[in-house]
């Protein structure tokens, strides 16, 4: 099957992660993929992407991008069709990248009589409890109306689908297909790092510093319950509020500031050195984070915003409200340090969680099996009624 994948490759973030694995995973079984996505146009206009040297690049022209949305140039659909015109593909899947050009995509592949898939993942909080999940509710109000003209959307939890389908979207066009991480991969093992920090304790958040994020309150919880000594706090990532919150809370607390780590290798390393990973965000889609650290056997704590606490439930993890965060931490960090035995039960089911789950190779299968579904039977999903 050839497919052409419509993703991102930068700046670094969940959807670049997804595109990758996803993209690497079905050239691994034999698949053809080719990856368009948003880049410079001095690029040139086929080239190798990382990873596997058989998947060519198509760039398509961007005014703005960033890790948020992307705003393409008004030549940026015409290179789109005059790519997919010479690439012939079976089917073209979708990561959308909160771009204009996610409007267009029904129309354009249905003039080109091409079945058209996305994935569908922008962070939320079924709750609205805060103006930032308020905010994100809104893209999927605005997203709504066209997400009904795909041929299939692909959500990571019975949430997000039951909230699309909320908003007028067939339920007949909705997959649940989650996130996914390699189980042999990301694994519990041996690590050096307690002993190259000098801890007996080691606590790990790792993804953007930004509002979202709230890793502010992390940081204030960690303060506030004295939690420095032979406790250390892992920050790994980078973001708009790194720089002040840096500033603020400092080794002299016990915080190591990792900045961000692109070595997988070493990111590995850290998660097996640590004994709880962190969550507090306001919104989510489905953390890969959050997956990475249980499938390494370490405890989590997360807020139950997005299709976090669905991972996490029954026991897999603690699960947090986004309301009032730092006060739960603070109650709740103290308990983790002086209780290494609960830490190790709540890793062990982190870990199987994921094995029953989660794998990036069950997900896979699963992706195959909806792409065989759309290309046997187009007309039962293709009814793209808005015009656009």
């Amino acid at each position: 099957m050839h497919i052409a994948w419509l993703g991102k490759k930068s700046p670094f973030c969940g959807n670049v992660t997804y595109s990758r694995e996803v993209t690497n995973a079905l050239l691994d079984r034999g698949h053809r993929v080719s990856f368009l996505h948003f880049a410079q146009e001095d690029d040139s206009a086929f080239s190798s992407i990382e990873g596997p040297t058989d998947c060519p690049e198509v760039p398509i022209p961007f005014l703005y991008k960033s890790q948020i949305y992307t705003i393409p140039s008004l030549k940026s659909s015409k290179v789109l069709i005059r790519a997919l015109k010479q690439l012939k593909p079976d089917i073209v899947h979708a990561s959308l990248t909160l771009s204009p050009l996610d409007f267009l995509l029904p129309e354009i592949c249905e003039e080109l009589g091409v079945p058209l898939v996305a994935t569908f993942h922008p962070a939320f909080d079924h709750k609205r409890r805060n103006l930032t999940s308020g905010t994100q509710h809104l893209t999927y109000q605005l997203y709504a109306p066209f997400l009904a003209n795909y041929d299939r959307v692909i959500v990571f939890s019975q949430i997000q689908r039951d909230l699309l389908v909320r908003l007028g979207v067939p339920l007949v066009k909705v997959a649940v297909i989650p996130n996914g991480v390699s189980a042999d991969k990301y694994s519990p093992g041996l690590s050096k790092l307690k002993a190259e920090l000098g801890a007996q304790r080691i606590f790990v958040y790792q993804g953007r510093i930004a509002i979202e994020k709230n890793v502010e309150s992390l940081l204030k919880a960690w303060k506030q319950a004295d939690m420095g000594g032979d406790s250390k706090l892992l920050i790994v990532g980078n973001g708009p509020l790194a720089p002040a919150l840096m500033s603020a809370y400092g080794q002299e607390l016990g915080v190591i500031w990792m900045g961000f780590i692109a070595n997988e290798q070493q990111r590995i390393q850290i998660l097996r050195g640590s004994d709880v990973f962190i969550l507090p965000s306001l919104v989510e889609g489905l953390s890969l984070s959050l997956l990475e650290a249980m499938a390494c056997g370490v405890a989590c704590i997360a807020t139950d915003a997005g299709a976090d606490g669905e991972v996490l439930e029954g026991g897999a993890g603690i699960v947090l409200s986004t309301q009032q965060v730092s006060m739960q931490l603070r109650t709740l960090l103290p308990v983790c340090r002086d209780h290494p035995e609960l830490t190790t039960l709540l890793g062990h089911k982190a870990r199987q969680r994921v094995l029953d789950r989660y794998t990036l190779s069950a997900n896979i299968s699963r992706l195959e099996e909806l792409y065989q579904q759309v290309l046997q039977h187009p007309h039962l999903y293709s009814n793209r009624s808005v015009s656009i």
